[in-house]
This record gives C-alpha cells, structure tokens and sequence, in this order.
C-alpha cells in the first residue's frame, strides 16, 4: 500500500474526478467581442495556441449521484483513511491553484482547511505534499520524459482535461458552437461535443475556449438526460503573466516524512510489465468499455468496507454507478469501466472471450 499514494497522484493534482474523464462546468452566456468562428475555426484556435505560461485558480464541484463517503477517525486504518481520502479528492468539491510555465514545469495546489495539498513538477523532479501529514513523496521522471510534455500527475490542469476531450473527437461525435460565455473574466467560445449515440451516459461536454489563447478556460459535461452539471471544474481566475521559478522549486518542511519512488521509463525497461494485466478494449467513441483481466482487483479490494459502502451488489458483481461513469467487479476480480450503464459492463462481461 505504500506506494497508493503515487499510483493515485491524479486525483491530488488538480480538481478531477472519475477516470479522468468527467469534468462539468455551468457555461453563463454573455455579450462578447469575439470574432465569429466555425466549430472547426475554434478546433484550430486551440490546435494552434502557443501559450506556454499561465496560473489561475481553479474550483471543482461534483454531483455524481454516488453515497457520502464516511469520516476517517483515529481508529481508522490507515488504508482505510488513505483510500478514503483519495475518494475525497476525487469526488468532494475544492479549489486549487495552479502555476505553469511550459510542458515540465507545473505546480498545483490544493486548498483545503488549514491545510494544503501540492503537486509540482520541475523538470525531471516530481514532488507530492500533504501539509496535514506532514507527507512528502518525490520521484525523478526518467530521463527520455524529463524534458518531453509526456503527461504525468502534475500536467492534469482543466486546459489538458479539455485536451483529452478534442483528442478524442471522431466521427461518433457532434461538435457545434454555443452562445459566447465568461470565465475567469475572459471571453470564450463554448465549444459543444455531443454523442451521436444513445449508448454512453454522457450527454454532452462543452468546452470554454479563451478567445485570446484558445486554452480551454472550463469543461463541461452533462449526463444524459440531465439539466445540471454531474462535475465540474475550471478557472475562476486566470493569467497569461509567467509565474515566479520559486514557485516551481520545492523543498521538504522541517519534520516532514520524505519517501522517494521509482518510475518506469518510456519503453518500460525499469520495470518490466510482467504481471500488470493489460487491458481490453470494446466498443468504440462514447461506449468503449476498458476491461482488466480475472484477478486484476484483490480480494482486499472488494472486502473493503469502504467499496462496499460505494458499490452495490448486481449479478456478475459489484456495481459502482455514477451518473458518468460505471464500474463493474466480478467475483472473479475482473474489472470493467466505461462511460455506459451498468447493463452494458454485465454484457461485455457475459460475453465470451475473444
């Protein structure tokens, strides 16, 4: 378990949520001087943006239609507590700063109550802080990543969240403009992506493009059938001014815990994959469905209490359903995730192997 924290720096970094893939904003339309665009003239803009240094504040919220995750007490293990506060990360509301100057060197931190959590990458160093717990972890990026814009936990900004979401349009997706909006007191257009098919749960994302930069300022996605956002994140306040080099160097607090962890390399020959399952893939666009072999989740995993309070049983397993993304175990520790009802991971998990 020591190293749960590192494996699950993405949900530290920044305000994200479920498979990195659902983040929601409400879009408030507004007067605007942009200059009129196609969809394929903003799809360019953000293809073509060259802003390299920016620093905002950033706030999340989520809806996910997922039970309250309990309270740790002291009497808690500390795999409970850690596995609690990972969901918390996830899944509770938060802001966060961020702070970045160029592909490699990013800092991110999140703001809870009297305390804070940071992320910061500079270069090849990787550091990750938990003020309340006095935690420090740090890994050196191996040196094929240490000067590439490879993501990492600390590139999870709402901009490269936004990313993902254009990467991935296809055929199988509508993509039209709205009204212009505000964001950060800046004029954005409002990039909308929609599934062509029934088959996913997400009903559509919408994406705030800076009219200036064409960095996505806010993502939105709605799930199906939905008229409020299920999560959403994005910035409050933003700035193209390069920020401080101090804010990118890190030195651990008198009486922290330091750790140190050891990444693989690009082409994996620090640490073999033997023994990782890979994973299969169905379907395709908004219904893929992401499957890891018999025996890829522990029996520690679906005996945990804290899984049991998330998932509910089903036939073939233990279902977690959110109104974005599912997650289905089966007895046999074979894990299958996607953007799709539940009854479509029962399906694929029915189905015999290819």
């Amino acid at each position: 378990m020591e190293h749960r924290w590192m494996r699950w720096a993405p949900a530290v970094v920044v305000p994200v949520a479920i498979a990195a893939a659902v983040i929601v904003a409400p879009l408030a339309a507004g007067a605007s001087d942009l200059p009129v665009k196609s969809p394929a003239d903003v799809l360019r803009l953000v293809a073509a943006s060259d802003t390299r240094s920016f620093s905002g504040t950033v706030e999340q919220s989520s809806e996910l239609g997922l039970p309250s995750l309990p309270s740790t007490s002291s009497s808690s293990t500390s795999d409970d507590a850690s596995a609690a506060n990972l969901l918390e990360l996830a899944l509770a509301d938060h802001t966060a700063k961020v702070w970045v100057d160029g592909p490699t060197r990013v800092h991110v931190q999140v703001l809870d109550k009297l305390a804070e959590r940071d992320a910061i990458r500079n270069g090849s160093d990787v550091w990750l802080y938990q003020s309340a717990k006095k935690q420090v972890a740090h890994a050196t990026l191996p040196s094929r990543s240490a000067e590439s814009a490879t993501p990492d936990a600390t590139t999870l900004t709402p901009s490269a969240m936004a990313q993902r979401f254009l990467d991935a349009v296809d055929p199988s997706t509508s993509v039209t403009l709205g009204d212009p909006v505000r964001v950060a007191d800046r004029d954005a257009y409002d990039l909308v992506l929609t599934p062509k098919t029934d088959a996913t749960l997400v009903g559509s994302v919408s994406i705030a493009v800076d009219g200036k930069t064409g960095i996505p300022l806010k993502v939105s996605v709605l799930a199906r059938g939905a008229t409020t956002p299920a999560f959403e994140a994005g910035f409050t306040a933003f700035s193209t001014d390069k920020p401080d080099a101090s804010l990118f160097s890190f030195t651990p607090p008198k009486g922290a815990t330091v750790s140190e962890h050891k990444l693989p390399t690009r082409d994996g020959a620090a640490h073999p994959s033997v023994g990782h399952p890979k994973p299969t893939v169905t379907g395709s666009g908004w219904s893929t469905i992401v499957a890891l072999p018999a025996g890829s989740a522990p029996a520690s995993l679906t005996d945990d209490p804290l899984v049991a309070q998330l998932t509910q049983p089903v036939d073939r397993g233990g279902a977690l359903s959110s109104s974005l993304v599912s997650v289905l175990v089966t007895p046999d520790g074979r894990v299958l995730a996607g953007a799709v009802p539940v009854s479509a991971l029962q399906a694929a998990a029915a189905a015999p192997a290819r």
